[in-house]
């Protein structure tokens, strides 16, 4: 069986980009890299907290694409990614309004004036949050847990599909120029994020009807990371590094 061989006339390697070609793959990989940071700390400040303790665990998980159904929405947000929004004695008293079936006159009351002085600045004002000043949202939200809805779910996973595809693509685009990696390897590094991309959406939705598959999610947003970190440190070593280590060692 003959084997794929690259010839370097069928492109040019990194180390052998122009300048200026080097300076824009390098701006792209850099952002997105540090896209890729935010990404993750932004999971644990918001899924991370769905327990109401520090990291990301698997009840993490479960509790936001599952929920918590031993208590409603408002009640685990309260105590957990919300928690330091509002006081102990703000928090035990919308639980309890949660709790007791969430009377609009009790909303009116003594519910409301909370949410305007502490939740309102971030949910009246930000599209992506939901609008808990809305009595009825509110009253929602106030019912059982039962973890992320289906429209919401149905959103964020086109948008993660359409948007993270391209970042790997473009990050595949650039380490195809790697040398000294076979073909077959190289070709199967780049399909690597888009796999466990699809494995990622696909658990979001496995675990929204069965919290044993929790794991996946985990699962698939390490691949994807992984591989995307592989591809990312290959491709600035062989831009940068790899010439000037090799000129050090011919002086």
């Amino acid at each position: 069986m003959s084997h794929i061989v690259e010839n370097p006339a069928d492109g040019k390697y990194l180390s052998n980009l122009p300048l200026a070609l080097k300076a824009l793959f390098t701006g792209y990989i850099l952002v997105i890299g540090l896209g890729l940071l935010m990404a993750g700390g932004q999971i644990l400040l918001t899924h991370g907290q769905a327990d109401g303790k520090p990291g990301l665990s698997i009840d993490d998980i479960v509790y936001s694409y599952y929920g918590n159904r031993t208590g409603s929405t408002l009640e685990n947000k309260l105590n957990g990614s919300m928690k330091a929004n509002a006081t102990v004695e703000e928090r035990a008293t919308m639980i309890k309004w949660a709790r007791n079936g969430a009377d609009e006159t009790e909303w009116q009351n003594t519910i409301q004036p909370i949410v305007n002085q502490k939740c309102a600045a971030c949910h009246s004002n930000m599209p992506t949050l939901t609008n808990i000043a809305d009595f009825k949202i509110m009253q929602k939200i106030a019912e059982v847990d039962e973890g992320v809805e289906i429209s919401s779910l149905t959103r964020v996973s086109h948008i993660h599909l359409f948007g993270i595809a391209f970042i790997f693509f473009f990050i595949g685009y650039i380490f195809s120029k790697a040398q000294g990696v076979h073909p077959y390897w190289k070709a199967a590094l780049i399909f690597t994020p888009f796999a466990f991309l699809m494995i990622d959406i696909a658990s979001w939705w496995l675990t929204k009807f069965d919290p044993n598959f929790a794991w996946l999610v985990i699962f698939g947003g390490f691949g994807y990371s992984l591989a995307s970190t592989v591809m990312i440190v290959v491709s600035l070593y062989q831009m940068w590094v790899m010439d000037w280590i090799k000129a050090r060692k011919t002086v």
